[in-house]
């Protein structure tokens, strides 16, 4: 309902005149008690109204306020650009300047630069984020000229946002035209990897709605948070999350049913690669026999990070024949998984070490016997293999019925929001 009005405010602005309107005719042909309506006399009523509020013409010296996500590949005359910046000054400024090139260095990809920017293309200011630490490099135009400093983020306010979007031909496809940031993209391709193979089991039409946190300074965004509650829409069958401070203390999602998602699997090590070789017999590619394929290999560039597909400790961590470097990692109910041909290890992984789904453990490599850059991956169940795309692996234990109580209590306002952004995605059709 508040959408509604808020979408046809003139509609109601007329229905407010109208009522007006018919409550003066009732005014003036109101009839005394007693009085015959033959003698009713009509008579003109001129009323002077006062003048209307005073509109403000737009003038052409506001600024604009820009914001624009760095891609790869940009430069800062590129940035610029885009942001419809026309200012020699401050290019020079950012460009000869210690603080100025220490700004340049953080243009890195995925990141989201600010900037006030006059109609004439002058700037007044250009924020850009210094890493990871929540402080920015602000270059600001006053009395005195250019200058710039940094700022430690101590105003920053953390707000929700909401996105929606649907596939056509790729996930990052769909989230980058939703605006959605890369970071909270990779998130939902994550906790979503515990139902859906993002390399095949995507479908056109399938649709998200995910909520997250937004950290802003002064009124511009900053940086992209955690999710807060997602739903996906894959061909045809809901999945949703809300993320909950369960009995244990620790925030993690829980499915609307009360299930958490921390103690699932990940069907795939690697967030987006595509499957080269499945499980089963194959022809051998460097022996030339047929032998039995005992995983999944995914394909893709060396260097790409590997990551546990579920909590577990460290079983093994070295080199093991035609393996090349191997990981082998001990999940509950007796299950293991395997990752090998890695070009190299998580720093500081080592034997008995405790792992969380999701945590980098390796790189895609091609040690051992390979004929080009992948993972081999294998799922191991009472130590039989098993088809890591098709194996059922547990879920984790679900809330109990006084926890679930809770639970849905306390994540309404969350999962409401599903309904708004399917409103407005059904509007937009």
């Amino acid at each position: 309902m508040p959408a509604q009005l808020l979408s046809r405010p003139r509609s109601w602005l007329l229905a407010g005149v109208t009522g007006v309107s018919l409550l003066g005719v009732v005014a003036a042909t109101a009839v005394a008690p007693g009085s015959d309506p033959a003698d009713i006399l009509f008579h003109r009523v001129v009323e002077t109204l006062p003048a209307p509020l005073a509109i403000t013409e737009p003038t052409d010296e506001l600024p604009f306020v820009h914001s624009e996500r760095i891609q790869a590949g940009d430069t800062l005359q590129g940035i610029f650009g885009r942001l419809n910046i026309d200012d020699e000054e401050a290019l020079v400024h950012l460009s000869a300047s210690d603080e100025g090139k220490k700004a340049i260095r953080q243009l890195r990809a995925g990141r989201s630069v600010t900037a006030i920017v006059r109609p004439d293309g002058r700037l007044l200011t250009f924020s850009v984020p210094l890493g990871n630490t929540g402080s920015r490099i602000v270059l600001e135009r006053g009395d005195e000229g250019l200058a710039l400093r940094e700022s430690n983020g101590e105003a920053q306010v953390a707000m929700i946002e909401m996105r929606s979007g649907t596939i056509t031909h790729s996930l990052f496809g769909a989230t980058d035209a939703a605006g959605l940031p890369d970071n909270v993209a990779t998130q939902l391709a994550t906790i979503f990897g515990t139902w859906i193979d993002f390399h095949s089991d995507l479908r056109k039409g399938d649709r998200f709605n995910v909520v997250y946190e937004a950290v802003y300074e002064e009124g511009n965004p900053v940086r992209a948070g955690r999710i807060l509650a997602a739903e996906f829409i894959n061909n045809g069958e809901r999945h949703a999350v809300v993320l909950y401070r369960g009995p244990s203390g620790k925030e993690q999602y829980y499915s609307d049913d009360g299930r958490s998602l921390q103690q699932g699997f990940l069907r795939s090590p690697l967030e987006f690669s595509r499957v080269s070789s499945n499980f089963g017999r194959r022809l051998h590619p460097i022996h030339g026999s047929w032998r039995k394929h005992n995983g999944t290999d995914f394909a893709a560039p060396t260097g790409t990070p590997v990551r546990a597909t579920s909590d577990a400790s460290v079983e093994f961590v070295g080199t093991q024949r035609g393996f090349g470097n191997l990981i082998v990692l001990k999940h509950r109910n007796n299950i293991t998984t395997h990752y090998a041909h890695l070009s190299g290890f998580a720093k500081g992984l080592s034997k008995g070490q405790s792992i969380s789904q999701g945590d980098l453990i390796g790189y895609v490599g091609c040690t051992g016997w390979c004929t080009g850059p992948h993972l081999h991956y294998e799922v191991h169940i009472d130590k039989v293999a098993q088809d890591p795309m098709t194996v059922a692996l547990p879920m984790a234990d679900t809330l109990g019925p006084r926890e679930l109580v809770a639970f849905k209590r306390d994540t309404a306002h969350l999962r409401n929001r599903f309904a708004l952004l399917n409103y407005e995605l059904a509007s937009a059709r």
